[in-house]
């Protein structure tokens, strides 16, 4: 997102904290109930811009292209090109300087493309904030916020611009972010006096970057962009840093330890050759050669390119990463703790049953269409006839903070949907919202609390007086319900009617519906909301009402997914606050009713993990499947001992209360449709389609991204190898050199690029969601690739060195006869290392396995291939690169042993396929 230049200059300073409410909407000629109209918006994007800070910038492109030069590869080239002015060899000073800016435009064109692809991630995701606009709430991008906006806020929401509170329903504001206070700020309507107050005693007054924790209210804008106070301080929390994730440290590591190594070996090469009888210069200059080919210099930025296509595909399937190190962590992931609304299930929730007067009634119809029938067994009703039944209906709708949009283009929710369905099932009995909030307005409320798992709104009633209604958990309402309403009026409840209506309650959750328990009371008309018996008053004495079941379907790609899950050996833990029976009867329906480890289902309600030790956690965690009415406390604790068990986590999260649960785990996800700005903020990846099937996608690519970087890790270390060792073992025996100084710099840049870059786009390999999890600790290069890298490598000198043996013998090692027998070497160590890339596609399958799936591979072939055979028949590159055309037999040899280390490693591979399903038939791949 770009910041707009702002046509005019700043406003002058307001103490708008100092303002009552009226004397601020008329200063910013604002309109408190209808918000802004389309023509006054247009006007002031073109007076105060948008409202965007001055973004982080990434790199620039100059800034790129410098950093390509400050490598020790190009000082090894320059002291090669010095060197060769020494010798007074100028085409091969020249030819090396070219080398140079060939090496600094491919390193460069490779980085701008990460950078421009990671800053058009950061680009897709855009802040997003509900306005009360043309007298209807919208959603809109934060960016379009102007002054006179007014903002409506809920828990969990980032405050996206500054302005003056004009409602507040126990609004609290966590303000760390501008004042550096942790604790949250109860915020009030009332104007504060003092017009130096400092920002964190602007109770009435809400800033950009803060978040709400509690309560909702609306805020009429005051600032946008540069002069919020965020903005004039110049602060800007970024989503992304700059420094280098835990991948990047290791090839780093990898690399300088390389460094060392072909340094070492350079030195020894010079020193035999001086020794051997080679001129000292030209030895010097064959190992500066060799340890600039030696070097993996593109190692960081292949990588970087991987890890930054990886991203870009992840975006594509729904899948923003926020931080690099998370696409490691996924290829990781050993356990997946997910939530079940919305992310297992549609989250478009229907009204399917209510039970008052003791009498369960069925609702008809599906989605959010207002059509639909109330059947009392297989017998239409007539809601209207049904007192507690309009009731119910009532005390849902109200009791309520949804919005539903109804346009041409479909039903768009504005709040939670269990509470959009509430709405929508008092519609299909004829009571429509407007008309109840009109009618019965709101006074007072207390919002959703997690602890007491109830919400309630107080109203006026069409004659005057004060009545209570509330949602929430059954057991919560029951628990504070002294008397049931029932058909022939109220009566008390006793302990059998609780147990009665907890039945019921058990019997919707049963069939996977998810319950809440409706109830009302009746106030004194001295009821005050700011009274200090207000809370007790609320608390206590209730008239029970009823159960409403909602159903919601579950996802068509969720049961499939978590079997993929198993078949990776991760494990899904459903995390809800669902009631136990309706998470137990949906995680049978999932298929999570048993692990990979084939142990039967077990389920625990939050109270059951409240007095654990320590011990008692670890087993529970280590065999529970689902946890039902958790915390958000709990569920922080089950991540953390999760951990303990070696366990890499996945926790999914949309809520204010997540963010630390989010925050704790190895990689926080969050849900981009329903998830709060403060959940987001805290998460690793955000799901933009809130799908499970979507994280179990992103972590098969995360797997694949880190087996691509293993993949050119073994090529270009096997290549580098097999460079080396030609040269060092040709020497060691007394030969002539089979490469020039030039050639060796050539396959550095032909050889070397083009096959890396097309390993690092590989295609998903058969079976990648069949192996277990990479075990974080494991190192980068193990042992056992170690080993493959140095056979393998030496492999591939072997039938170089044989080739130019074979053309030291047919053509003599003086003169032309030595240019021949190096050309040999030459084309056969390019072409060797070109083919090998096959081999590096998987230490495991066939090289003729699904060979056309990566085409980008066979391009790479095309034009090594192609630059090869002009390195010989060209006659610029003949002169520079110091070749000869060769002849039919040389050409032969040139091919047969090109192909050799292909062949060889198929059949090492066939016979490790062989040993491994005799081994254990069955699970060889």
């Amino acid at each position: 997102m770009t910041a707009a230049t702002p046509s005019t200059a700043p406003p002058s300073p307001t103490a708008w904290h100092t303002l009552a409410i009226d004397a601020a909407c008329s200063q910013l000629d604002a309109d408190l109930e209808r918000g802004l109209s389309d023509a006054q918006v247009v006007t002031r994007l073109e007076q105060h811009g948008h409202n965007v800070l001055a973004a982080a910038r990434g790199r620039s492109p100059f800034a790129i292209l410098l950093h390509q030069f400050k490598s020790i590869i190009v000082v090894l080239l320059l002291a090669a090109a010095g060197v060769a002015f020494a010798l007074g060899d100028l085409a091969e000073a020249i030819a090396i300087l070219v080398v140079i800016v060939l090496n600094a435009a491919i390193g460069f064109l490779i980085e701008w493309k990460a950078e421009r692809t990671l800053s058009a991630l950061r680009d897709d995701a855009v802040p997003m904030a509900q306005v009360l606009r043309g007298g209807a709430e919208r959603e809109i991008a934060a960016a379009d916020i102007v002054p006179g906006d007014v903002l409506i806020l809920a828990a969990g929401a980032r405050v996206p611009a500054d302005g003056r509170i004009i409602e507040s329903a126990q609004l609290q504001v966590e303000e760390a972010a501008l004042t550096g206070e942790s604790r949250t700020v109860p915020k009030q309507t009332d104007a504060v006096t003092d017009a130096a107050a400092a920002l964190g005693d602007r109770v009435d007054m809400a800033y950009l970057g803060t978040a709400i924790t509690e309560g909702r209210g609306r805020v009429l804008v005051t600032a946008t962009g540069a002069h919020t106070e965020l903005g004039k301080i110049g602060t800007m929390v970024a989503d992304a840093t700059a420094r280098a994730t835990p991948l990047e440290k290791k090839l780093t590591r990898l690399g300088n330890g390389m460094v060392g190594v072909v340094l070492l070996l350079g030195a020894v090469v010079v020193g035999a050759g001086w020794l051997r009888g080679h001129g000292f210069l030209h030895m010097l200059e064959v190992g500066v050669s060799l340890a600039i080919a030696a070097m993996p210099e593109g190692l960081l930025a292949v990588s970087t390119m991987t890890l930054a296509l990886g991203m870009q595909r992840m975006a594509r399937m729904g899948a923003l990463i926020r931080r690099l190190p998370a696409v490691e962590t996924l290829g990781s992931t050993t356990v997946i703790c997910t939530d079940k609304t919305g992310t297992l299930t549609e989250n478009q929730m229907t009204v399917r049953a209510l039970v008052v007067d003791d009498l369960r009634i069925d609702v008809t119809g599906t989605g959010y269409a207002r059509v639909g029938e109330f059947r009392e067994g297989d017998r239409r009703i007539v809601p209207g006839e049904r007192e507690s039944l309009v009731l119910a209906l009532r005390i849902g709708a109200l009791c309520n903070d949804a919005t539903l949009e109804r346009t041409d283009d479909g039903d768009k929710v504005l709040g939670d949907p269990t509470e959009a369905a509430l709405t929508v099932v008092a519609e299909k009995a004829g009571i429509e919202h407007a008309a109840l909030d009109r009618d019965w307005p709101r006074v007072a409320e207390r919002a959703f609390d997690s602890e007491t798992k109830r919400m309630i709104t107080v109203h006026t009633t069409p004659k005057g007086q004060l009545v209570a209604y509330m949602k929430g958990s059954p057991g919560a309402v029951l628990e504070v319900s002294t008397t049931q309403r029932t058909a022939t009026g109220c009566s008390p409840i006793t302990a059998d009617d609780r147990e009665r209506h907890l039945a019921r309650n058990t019997e919707l959750a049963g069939t996977a519906m998810r319950v809440l328990g409706l109830a009302y009371r009746d106030l004194d008309a001295g009821y005050t909301d700011d009274a200090d018996d207000a809370d007790d008053a609320l608390g206590r004495d209730w008239i029970f009402v009823g159960l409403v079941g909602m159903e919601d379907p579950l996802r068509d790609t969720a049961k499939a997914a978590i079997a993929l899950c198993r078949g990776a050996g991760i494990r899904t833990v459903m995390i809800t606050g669902d009631q136990p029976a309706t998470a137990a009867e949906i995680a049978k329906q999932l298929g999570i009713d048993r692990d990979f480890e084939q142990r039967p289902l077990q389920a625990a309600h939050g109270r059951d993990l409240v007095d654990l030790d320590a011990a008692a956690w670890q087993r529970t965690v280590a065999t529970t499947s689902v946890f039902a009415r958790v915390s958000p406390e709990q569920k922080l604790r089950i991540v953390e001992a999760l951990q303990r068990d070696a366990q890499v986590v996945a926790m999914t999260g949309d809520g204010v209360n997540d963010a630390p649960a989010l925050g704790q785990a190895d990689i926080g996800i969050a849900m981009g449709r329903r998830g709060t700005d403060v959940a987001k903020q805290a998460s690793a990846m955000v799901i933009t389609d809130d799908d499970f099937s979507t994280i179990v996608r992103a972590v098969e690519q995360g797997r694949i991204i880190y087996a691509n970087i293993l993949k050119f890790v073994h090529y270009l270390f096997s290549c580098n190898a097999a460079e080396i060792l030609v040269v060092f073992v040709a020497i060691m025996v007394g030969w002539p050199l089979p490469l020039g100084p030039l050639q060796i710099l050539w396959l550095n840049i032909v050889t070397d690029v083009f096959p890396a870059l097309a390993l690092a786009v590989e295609p998903s390999a058969t079976g990648t969601m069949s192996l277990p999890p990479r075990d974080p600790k494991q190192r980068l290069v193990s042992f056992a690739m170690v080993g493959l890298i140095a056979w393998q490598g030496a492999m591939i000198a072997g039938v170089t060195l044989v080739a130019f043996v074979v053309g030291l013998r047919w053509h003599g090692s003086a003169g032309d006869g030595l240019g021949a027998a190096t050309t040999m070497a030459f084309m056969t160590l390019a072409f060797a290392q070109v083919f090998h890339t096959f081999n590096a596609r998987s230490q495991r399958r066939s090289a003729f396995d699904r060979p056309f799936t990566n085409a980008w591979l066979w391009a790479a072939v095309a034009v090594c291939v192609a630059l090869q055979i002009a390195a010989v028949y060209v006659p610029l590159l003949q002169r520079v690169l110091h070749t000869v055309p060769p002849s039919a037999a040389d050409w032969a040899i040139i091919a047969a042993c090109s192909v050799a280390p292909v062949a060889i490693v198929e059949v090492v591979k066939l016979g490790r396929r062989i040993y491994a399903r005799a081994k254990a038939p069955g699970l060889a791949r």
